[in-house]
């Protein structure tokens, strides 16, 4: 079944193993695989130790990431060039590690003016970061946000700190995944005793290899998509959506638009009309994507299980509970009883999902608002209400 699929990831040579040396290139090749180093998967020391395992203490040359795959990371059709500094707005590819995000600490100057400091966790990043964050005055009010600037590859982080305030931390986007992946699973390898005398390098800058890639030394499995669901449901992961989208791309690679196609036959299967749905992205961070409500009603009562074990209805936010509904209709007969799916952009929100009426009856339902006047707390509470008064309801 689809739900206990996986994603693989290799890792290949161009050259011999030599009295635990690799006289040649380490190649990672991947294929999409959104968990490794996040809320679904395991850690990077996970392939350092397999390595030892095989004897490996040192690498002659580089460690060069294989992201052909899937297309290569690029934004979504329209998606706002503002969104992509954000870690919900990091690039997806055949290569992710860590949810393509990173931390920036900004530590602030001791007095108004000094320029503040910046650290970058993991501090193996090779990517650039320009700090235009100035120190404000004493008790000043903290802004700081991330830009990707067009045409820049470089990060930017601007705003003001308060000056001798505590130190901010801002989540930001990895930049290119695959010199990400490459750049943090080098310095892994060297904390964990394997020399790697060359650099780190996406395939499309590493050039002709000098022995080509033969040998496949060893194979990494994902956790089964079941589990892979859970952070793309409950705490709404971009990553996650590009990746389980690409899973509609019958053949290699991967693209984009092959996994639209696909996506479009499996909808057409269930009954929804082609013009009843617009989808640009798996991430819904295009604002392009445009979607019935009737559809969403439509993919529900698919995908209903009347035992809620399936990994689809486990995979829910809980009102009350967890994910993104864990502070969400607390104290109502919603409580531990809605389970849907959020969806949240600048003057967007939506929630669909399941509930459980009064008199026990099981309903679907959706709700959206869109360009509204108010505030966003108030879109949120207006559907909770509404979500309440259904949970509350009865026919007799």
């Amino acid at each position: 079944m689809l739900f206990r699929s996986r994603f693989e990831s290799t890792i290949e040579t161009t050259g011999p193993i030599v009295d635990g040396v690799l006289k040649g290139d380490l190649v990672v090749v991947g294929s999409g695989d959104p968990s490794l180093g996040g809320r679904a998967g395991d850690d990077l020391s996970v392939w350092a130790t397999a390595l030892k395992v095989m004897g490996i203490h040192a690498i002659e040359g580089r460690i060069v990431g294989d992201d052909d795959a899937l297309d290569d990371p690029r934004p979504g059709a329209m998606w706002a060039w503002d969104d992509l500094g954000y870690a919900f707005g990091a690039l997806y590819g055949a290569l992710n590690l860590a949810e393509n995000r990173m931390t920036v600490t900004v530590i602030p100057g001791a007095n108004e003016g000094e320029p503040p400091t910046l650290a970058l966790e993991p501090a193996s990043s090779a990517r650039q970061v320009i700090n235009r964050i100035v120190t404000g005055p004493r008790r000043s009010t903290q802004l700081i946000w991330p830009e990707q600037r067009p045409g820049e590859a470089a990060l930017t982080v601007a705003g003001s700190v308060p000056a001798g305030g505590m130190n901010a931390r801002l989540n930001v986007s990895a930049g290119n995944p695959t010199e990400w992946f490459a750049s943090v699973l080098r310095q892994c390898l060297l904390d964990e005793g394997i020399d790697v005398a060359g650099e780190a390098v996406d395939i499309d800058e590493a050039g002709p290899f000098e022995q080509p890639v033969s040998t496949v030394i060893y194979t990494y499995r994902s956790h089964p998509l079941a589990e892979l669901a859970q952070p793309m449901m409950k705490d709404s992961i971009n990553l996650y959506g590009e990746a389980m989208l690409r899973l509609n791309a019958m053949a290699a690679p991967r693209t984009n638009d092959a996994a639209l196609e696909g996506m479009q036959r499996r909808l057409a299967a269930w009954g929804v009309p082609k013009d009843a749905v617009q989808v640009i992205d798996g991430s819904g961070v295009s604002r392009r994507d445009v979607i019935a409500p009737e559809t969403l009603l439509a993919v529900l009562r698919r995908m209903y299980d009347p035992s809620e074990t399936s990994p689809w209805m486990m995979a829910m936010p809980v009102a009350g509970r967890d994910g993104t509904l864990a502070g969400r209709m607390k104290g109502t007969a919603a409580e531990n009883n809605v389970r849907a799916k959020t969806g949240t952009m600048s003057n967007v929100r939506s929630l669909a999902g399941y509930l459980r009426t009064r008199d026990g009856e099981r309903l679907a339902f959706a709700m959206m608002v869109n360009n509204f006047e108010g505030s966003g707390a108030q879109a949120v509470a207006a559907m909770d209400s509404i979500a309440v008064r259904l949970a509350n309801f009865s026919r007799n």
